[in-house]
């Protein structure tokens, strides 16, 4: 079980939706668990005439696009365009579409959303809508059979903590490109945030209980070039993979933040919630 922290208090800080996949998130007090993430968490994606997931990677510009859930969908804004609302799709036929390594069902928006994004993003993409979230298994390496997610990457949700941003940002701060810095966690997309823990803790925890729902931690996070990407501007930078590529590199990755996923969905989360951690190994041992 590794080093208790019975006496360490640790507390939920925030909490962060994702509507469309690689487009602007948003903090909440409160959000559902259910077996694949956050409820509306990361159900729209765009992809492209093949099918293929487009996202921030390659069109950074996505980052400046804001989704807020409506009655029956979303309102969705962008700089320099009107306002798009959006329904969800129902009864249509349905699409292949690729997502990571998955290929899955799922119902196209309306021709004047396509038509919207496609302005948007600078190229031809369609909206799509996970109708059915039970289609999509985690990475059977790291999960279990019955363990499904949305559009996001590979995991449900996405765990950081306060104090490892804060070690990371201390080591930006010393490394050849600390005019770029501090980063803030809104560059790792995190549903979840987690105040009261050493820096660096998370790489330990196997299982833990936030407020009344029960997480495996199965994976750290391997990152990408979307950290460089700029929330507000849009603009690439450097960090922080250049200092994690100094400071936590291993298996040829950089890595920040866990992946979890939910072994009691159906309950709520909210703000505050205290944290226990049930299960972990030393660290310096992390999850891979």
């Amino acid at each position: 079980m590794g080093i208790s922290l019975a006496s360490v208090a640790l507390t939920l800080t925030g909490l962060h939706r994702y509507p469309i996949k690689s487009c602007r998130g948003h903090a909440v007090q409160e959000a559902a668990v259910e077996p694949w993430g956050l409820a509306g968490d990361r159900r729209w994606m765009l992809v492209d005439d093949a099918g293929l997931v487009v996202t921030a990677r390659e069109y950074p510009q996505l980052v400046l696009l804001t989704p807020e859930f409506t009655a029956d969908g979303l309102r969705v804004q962008a700089p320099d365009a009107d306002p798009l609302l959006v329904r969800i799709p129902h009864g249509g036929a349905l699409i292949q579409v690729r997502v990571s390594r998955s290929v899955v069902a799922a119902a196209p928006a309306a021709e004047e959303a396509h038509a919207w994004f496609t302005t948007a993003v600078g190229k031809p993409v369609r909206l799509v809508y996970l109708d059915d979230p039970t289609q999509r298994r985690c990475n059977p390496a790291y999960s279990q059979e019955q363990d499904r997610v949305s559009f996001a990457d590979g995991y449900p949700l996405l765990l950081a903590t306060e104090e490892s941003l804060a070690a990371l940002n201390d080591l930006i701060a010393q490394g050849p490109r600390a005019q770029e810095g501090p980063v803030p966690m809104t560059r790792f997309r995190p549903n979840l945030v987690v105040a009261g823990a050493p820096a660096w803790a998370e790489d330990g925890w196997r299982v833990l209980r936030i407020g009344a729902v029960s997480f495996r931690a199965v994976r750290a996070c391997d990152r990408c070039v979307f950290t460089t990407i700029d929330p507000d501007t849009a603009s690439k930078g450097k960090e922080p993979l250049t200092t994690l590529a100094r400071c936590r590199r291993w298996d040829g990755k950089t890595w920040f933040a866990v992946n979890l996923i939910p072994d009691s969905p159906g309950a709520a989360l909210h703000l505050g919630d205290e944290i226990d951690i049930l299960a972990q190994v030393r660290t310096g041992e992390p999850l891979r």
